[in-house]
């Protein structure tokens, strides 16, 4: 692989896609993972443990939560991370355990501080639209570099846009890079967007965007 995915999502809008066992998600973006490009699943018998993130446990519960499934000491959405991509990304030095996994993974959430440069940028959680063009450009414009943005398209009858996941792209150095978006710019509605099955993909730069406060 060549480089590492790592994707914040708003709670509140992964709530909305399933309604199921979500109550009171977080009103900050967490981490949803960090995951090496075109590599899943490297290497089966390596198991999750949660004992090797003992120490971590209390920042993985505030930053890392498994926002679908609100009981505290349930492991599953971390051990699905490890198998699927931390396997992988265990080719790196610096991540080459469960503990520099994660723990690298706390550690970039902090530095990127995705929640501060979007309150800095008067973005908020609301009930009016923004322009997708402006939040691209206020994170642009704060780190360098440009994330790659992933929307839940509007359900029939609505017009807006929901804002879901934000991922940031690094280099196997750890240096952020630009997140490429498929030729063609913001690509147009794809087909695997039927509705009923609730699915992010690349937002969409001209349709107004929400960044829902609470789950409708």
């Amino acid at each position: 692989w060549k480089k590492l995915y790592f994707a914040h999502h708003w709670p509140v809008t992964v709530c909305k896609m399933n309604a199921n066992d979500c109550h009171d998600p977080p009103k900050y973006w967490t981490i949803h993972g960090l995951w090496p490009d075109r590599a899943e699943d490297c290497n089966r018998t390596w198991h999750f443990n949660v004992t090797e993130i003992k120490d971590l446990m209390s920042d993985m519960r505030q930053y890392w939560p498994d926002v679908l499934h609100s009981s505290l000491n349930r492991t599953q959405f971390w051990k699905h991370e490890w198998d699927k991509h931390g396997t992988c990304a265990a080719t790196l030095e610096v991540l080459n355990s469960q503990k520099k996994y994660f723990g690298k993974a706390l550690e970039l959430y902090q530095h990127v501080d995705l929640n501060g440069c979007l309150l800095k940028a008067g973005i908020k959680p609301s009930s009016s639209y923004y322009k997708m063009t402006a939040i691209k450009e206020a994170l642009t414009s704060f780190y360098g570099v440009t994330p790659k943005i992933q929307c839940l398209p509007p359900e029939e009858g609505e017009k807006a846009q929901t804002i879901g996941q934000i991922e940031f792209c690094f280099t196997k150095e750890l240096q952020l890079i630009n997140c490429m978006v498929p030729k063609g710019g913001s690509s147009p509605m794809q087909a695997h967007l039927k509705l009923g099955t609730e699915e992010l993909s690349v937002c969409n730069d001209t349709l107004p965007t929400y960044y829902p406060s609470e789950v409708q």
